[in-house]
């Protein structure tokens, strides 16, 4: 698919009295959303880490084990009870909406690309900044409009920060390891926030606000409204659920690096977002990522196991791999697509040979 400016794609999904949508959003059947924005399932655990930060004992083992199951079955759960401060979400949602509600002109002073050229086109605009470590942080980059905006952020990611340490505790726990092991694979974590604002489709059945992947990271923190569309599989694509909102809570999806580190015991979360014709919607996506040159490779192997990685390699390295695979897949599916247009074209020209082959000269010079 060839580039598209930001400012295009902005035009083209911005609202308007269009009842189609431009073809360049439009998707190939096979990755047509199958399951409704609001088609919700309940079968995403949502756990309370209510007493989490006890030493020992049981409630903390219960939330270990919990976390667990999930991890192995789906590689996403939901939190709530997780001391993330509600003024504080509240607050980070409401300066969201606001930046995403500014002028097309006024939005486009910030990188609005996603760090992407060209490639797939999602209905959705989009916003990226980096939150740690601290020292790097480029404000610059920042949004600094609405007002407030900075210190929100500043607010939002340190919280989440401290909660996606706790979680990589419980996940280290959960693999029978010691509780800092997670956070010393990581060497030092890294944080970027990238906002998502899905705006109203026309036609929701024929694009993705997000095509399927899954996070390259440890984990991921996702802040979501109420309206619906996170998505997610575990059979490989053959059956989708679409992720049930809940008031307060945050989505935490296992990323390619916590797939590696636990052997391929806990999956890495296979997702998507969907849109709808009635309204936006807004999530806030908080990765948590190891440093770039922390090793990728198992913690532990169990008896019995192979290490799913046939190498140790750097972080940086494994997401290059990743992001050369993304290509190479996406230019061979643009190939089969583009073979397929000119088999059919081919079948036409020799259907339409056939029918003026068996016309009479009359019939042909009529």
């Amino acid at each position: 698919m060839s580039s598209i400016s930001t400012a295009t794609l902005i035009a083209a999904i911005s609202p308007k009295d269009s009842h189609f949508i431009d073809p360049s959003f439009m998707r190939d059947e096979e990755e047509r959303p199958k399951v409704a924005h609001d088609d919700f399932s309940n079968k995403i655990p949502v756990i309370s880490l209510a007493g989490i930060d006890e030493t020992d004992g049981d409630r903390r083992n219960e939330v270990s084990k919990k976390v667990a199951a999930a991890c192995e079955e789906w590689g996403i759960f939901q939190v709530v009870d997780h001391g993330v401060d509600l003024k504080v979400i509240r607050e980070m949602t409401r300066l969201a909406q606001e930046f995403f509600d500014l002028p097309v002109e006024e939005k486009l002073r910030f990188d609005m690309s996603g760090g992407k050229k060209g490639g797939f086109i999602n209905w959705r605009e989009i916003f990226t900044f980096f939150t740690y470590p601290i020292q790097s942080r480029d404000y610059s980059r920042w949004p600094d409009i609405p007002a407030g905006w900075r210190e929100a952020s500043e607010s939002y990611s340190e919280a989440v920060m401290k909660l996606g340490a706790k979680l990589l505790e419980v996940l280290a726990e959960a693999m029978d390891l010691p509780r800092d092991s997670i956070a010393k694979a990581c060497v030092e974590m890294d944080q970027k926030v990238v906002v998502n604002y899905y705006p109203k489709c026309p036609q929701p059945n024929l694009t993705l606000g997000l095509k399927r992947h899954t996070d390259p990271g440890t984990i991921t923190l996702l802040l979501q409204d109420q309206v619906g569309g996170l998505q997610a599989t575990k059979d490989g694509g053959q059956n989708w659920i679409t992720v049930q909102p809940v008031e307060g809570a945050l989505v935490v999806n296992l990323g390619d690096h916590g797939h590696y580190l636990s052997n391929g015991r806990f999956k890495n979360a296979d997702h998507q977002a969907v849109v709808n014709s009635n309204c936006s919607r807004l999530s806030i996506a908080t990765f948590q990522n190891p440093a770039p040159e922390a090793i990728v490779y198992p913690l532990k192997i169990r008896q019995g196991e192979k290490a799913i990685m046939d190498e140790a390699i750097s972080f940086s390295e494994m997401y290059r791999r990743k992001m050369s695979k993304d290509i190479e897949l996406a230019r061979l599916r643009r190939l089969t697509k583009e073979k397929k247009l000119q088999q059919q074209e081919d079948m036409e020209k020799i259907t339409n040979f056939e029918v003026i082959s068996n016309k009479s000269l009359e019939e042909v010079v009529a």
